[in-house]
């Protein structure tokens, strides 16, 4: 698989990021034991960089700690093949910062979710993610979400100490607006801080979410920053494979989301099987290998992170780097999935949506 330079970064990367969010159990309706699932999670990554994905995205908040740990084991005796790409700045084990959520974890124990960015929390995470990652040195070190109470510039100086240290490579953000990623850049670049490049950002986009068009993609492409974009296939939405007479646990972020609501999936569905299944089908490929190759045509965008919880899911995401669509194609999806008029959706931001789905 050939791969992507991230923006003016040192890192070259695959199209295709192994995601990490669903293995770690928490929103997705599963519990983790200890045996087969954590077994399967493994086999998962293990067949992704197999099929040539060379990077795998994670969070300390994924399962509270154990999608890091998942991550640390399966990269024994590959951590020369894989790129380590994680984040900060979402804590559950510290009441300072900002109170932003209360959930319950995989197992359903209560947790509170500070959002805090400060220095001295930014060098504990770093602690804490290379102790689960079992690795000596982070690939991309992103900031989960923006910090009010913490100017962007004291993370990311925290972040160059550490970088200077060997403990991160390179510096990413995650869901901020341009107003702070053109900050962030600014901060990384001066002098005083040490001149090193913003590697990337990571949005939500999707042939669904197209929020970034406007102005998050554009200033990234002009700016030469990398851009991995999250939840390409709207947590299974777009694959084809999750009809309208589906139900999800309680326990399942997705039985509380506008867009998985039955209407709602009933309108995406036959888009689905109208357009994008044809599509599919003309090039030997499948729904979600199609709506993945979209976004990965898209410009600015470097890489799509995609989750697997089986190795299946693993080796058809990653066949979807090599899938090339047509300019016809592309502009044909792009048009069919702006006519898709979902209830309750578009009134707030991307940043909004998620926001309620996760308090709920």
């Amino acid at each position: 698989m050939q791969t992507r330079q991230l923006g003016e970064s040192a890192l070259h990367i695959s199209p295709i990021v192994f995601g990490a969010w669903a293995i770690g159990g928490w929103a997705w309706g599963t519990t983790h034991r200890q045996g087969d699932e954590e077994r399967e999670a493994i086999r998962a990554m293990h067949a992704a960089f197999a099929a040539g994905v060379n990077a795998v995205d994670t969070a300390p908040v994924y399962g509270f700690g154990l999608s890091e740990e998942l991550v640390g084991k399966a990269l024994q005796g590959r951590r020369d093949q894989v790129l380590v790409l994680t984040k900060l700045g979402l804590r559950w084990d510290d009441t300072q910062g900002q109170l932003w959520f209360e959930t319950k974890d995989q197992n359903g124990v209560p947790r509170s979710v500070h959002r805090t960015a400060r220095p001295e929390s930014v060098r504990y995470e770093v602690e804490q993610s290379l102790r689960r990652l079992r690795c000596e040195s982070i690939d991309l070190m992103q900031v989960h979400w923006p910090d009010a109470a913490t100017p962007i510039e004291d993370t990311l100086g925290t972040l160059l100490e550490l970088r200077r240290k060997g403990l991160v490579r390179e510096i990413g953000l995650s869901n901020h607006g341009v107003d702070l990623l053109a900050r962030a850049k600014r901060a990384l670049m001066s002098a005083d801080l040490g001149q090193v490049p913003l590697a990337s950002t990571q949005p939500k986009y999707s042939l669904l979410v197209r929020d970034v068009e406007r102005d998050v993609l554009p200033w990234c492409h002009e700016e030469s920053v990398g851009v991995l974009v999250y939840s390409p296939l709207e947590q299974g939405l777009l694959t084809g494979k999750v009809p309208a007479s589906r139900s999800f646990d309680s326990s399942d972020g997705r039985h509380k989301r506008a867009s998985f609501e039955a209407t709602n999936r009933a309108k995406v569905n036959q888009v689905v099987e109208t357009v994008l299944r044809p599509v599919a089908e003309a090039h030997r490929a499948t729904c979600a290998q199609v709506a993945l190759a979209w976004v990965l045509a898209q410009p600015g965008v470097t890489a799509a992170i995609a989750g697997a919880r089986t190795a299946a899911q693993a080796e058809e995401n990653a066949g979807a780097a090599a899938l090339q669509l047509t300019s016809a194609e592309l502009s044909g999806l792009r048009s069919a999935f702006e006519a898709v008029q979902l209830h309750a959706q578009g009134k707030h931001s991307v940043w909004h949506r998620w926001l309620r789905w996760l308090r709920s």
